[in-house]
């Protein structure tokens, strides 16, 4: 068996293997960040039905959902789970918009600025900042997330405890800072997951298991 040796054998596998992924799937800017913000802890297919609710009440906007009534909201984001939660975090993030702006003005900011700035409105963490960062502003900043360390793990490119930056920087410094890039790795890791590499993995139908250190930990365990 022929092992992965870097980031980028295991990107033109993915990518030989499904093709361009062309993420994020959303109509606007906005709705990319809405989506960041409702796929935390939940499948996508969840939240798709969240977002044709706001779609359906027209009240996707910055300015219609903040003037939504909480209860109102959190039941229109219902199919996207910790609704309440989700309602609250997503409030938080349509007020920050509207404080600063807009899209337009933020995209005049550094990308560190804008993450920083990210990081601090409520419920935003690393891999919703960077989401949004990527998708919505289309700058190079990789999203580090637990289907990608679930994958670079099992094929033997990390131990698997390292730190959320520290894995950023490693894709980073493979791929090197290509928007592009960043987009369909992240976007080729999850197809990838949801396939094959699930949690009880499908090592049997996964197409890089010849270059997959994990099939044969299982054989030997």
């Amino acid at each position: 068996m022929i092992r992965l040796v870097c980031i980028n054998e295991l990107y033109q596998l993915l990518w030989e293997e499904y093709g361009p992924q062309h993420w994020w799937p959303a109509q606007s800017n906005f709705e990319i960040m809405v989506g960041a913000v409702l796929t935390q802890n939940t499948a996508w297919r969840n939240v798709e039905h969240a977002l044709t609710n706001l779609k359906q009440a027209r009240v996707l906007t910055p300015e219609r959902i903040l003037a939504t009534p909480q209860h109102e909201l959190s039941e229109l984001l219902r199919p996207s789970g910790c609704y309440n939660v989700k309602a609250h975090r997503l409030r938080a993030l349509c007020q920050w918009l509207v404080d600063n702006g807009g899209h337009a003005y933020l995209n005049c900011r550094s990308t560190r600025e804008l993450r920083d700035a990210l990081l601090s409105v409520h419920g935003v963490g690393e891999e919703t900042a960077d989401a949004i960062i990527l998708y919505a502003f289309e700058r190079p900043v990789f999203v580090v997330d637990a289907y990608t360390k679930r994958l670079l793990s099992r094929v033997g490119l990390i131990q698997g405890k390292e730190k959320y930056l520290t894995l950023q920087s490693l894709v980073a410094e493979q791929l090197g800072p290509n928007t592009v890039d960043f987009n369909e790795f992240h976007a080729l890791i999850v197809e990838h997951v949801k396939r094959s590499c699930q949690k009880v993995p499908r090592c049997r139908e996964c197409q890089i298991r010849h270059r997959c250190s994990y099939p044969v930990k299982t054989t030997q365990a």
